[in-house]
């Protein structure tokens, strides 16, 4: 095998759990007993966010060794000498230095967008545990990331739906939230950016949208910000008000 099969034959036998098995096991660590409380998860739903996040990433971490590990016993035993000894091994690491190098700067890059899905994992799996309608990935002038209650509600009634996004850091990527949902009433974006300006906020403000973050990350940076809520704020004053008025229209049950 030269380098560049080394590498593709390492990427193939890199096995790790996926993103929503290892932050259903961050959250049954964090959540316990408390996993059907489900007044309980929605008073404590920023620390919450934030707890299972760090715990699902240092999940994924243990993960990648025992993963590597593996992928380079399947690759390189098949290279080694019947009876190696400690030279073949090391000549080997020198014959592949590149492939090796190439293959750890894909994980190092791939954590970030890790991290980014790991967001959407939890507060996924979390509305779920709470019992909201929603649907995933829905495809209306783009694809936000949940539409409450559905999207043969959406079809009926754009208006007296809720449009929830999830973006672990902003950027300018905070101006796709109107296009992925030109019709609702309001826009949601949930996330963790602790370094929006001031002016993307009142342009926010200016197109209806809301972020919706850790009561921790709203206080500490943006206590006068009007359209910024803890998702505690956003169950009480949004979700819980709109759940009640589609189960009293027949919308839900």
């Amino acid at each position: 095998m030269d380098e560049e099969e080394v590498l593709e034959a390492l990427k193939e036998s890199f096995d790790i759990p996926g993103g929503s098995e290892i932050t259903a096991g961050a959250m049954k660590q964090v959540l316990g007993k408390k996993v059907n409380d489900k007044e309980w998860i929605k008073k404590n739903f920023s620390d919450l966010i934030e707890e299972i996040q760090l715990i699902a990433y240092d999940h994924y971490l243990r993960a990648e060794r025992p993963a590597g590990a593996d992928a380079f016993r399947k690759v390189f035993t098949s290279l080694l000498p019947e009876k190696p000894v400690a030279d073949d091994f090391f000549n080997l690491l020198e014959k592949n230095f590149w492939a090796l190098d190439r293959f750890f700067l894909g994980l190092t890059q791939g954590r970030r967008p890790r991290a980014g899905k790991a967001f959407e994992h939890v507060i996924n799996k979390l509305f779920t545990t709470l019992g909201y309608p929603y649907t995933s990935q829905p495809i209306i002038n783009g694809q936000p990331d949940f539409l409450l209650p559905s999207i043969e509600h959406y079809r009926h009634n754009a208006m007296d739906c809720i449009i929830f996004t999830v973006k672990r850091s902003l950027r300018e990527r905070w101006r796709q939230i109107v296009t992925e949902g030109t019709r609702g009433h309001m826009f949601f974006l949930a996330t963790i950016d602790e370094g929006i300006g001031e002016r993307d906020l009142a342009d926010m403000l200016k197109n209806r949208i809301y972020l919706v973050m850790p009561e921790r990350i709203r206080a500490a940076h943006y206590p006068k910000s009007a359209n910024v809520i803890s998702f505690e704020a956003f169950f009480q004053h949004h979700l819980d008000p709109a759940m009640a008025r589609w189960r009293a229209n027949g919308v839900i049950k």
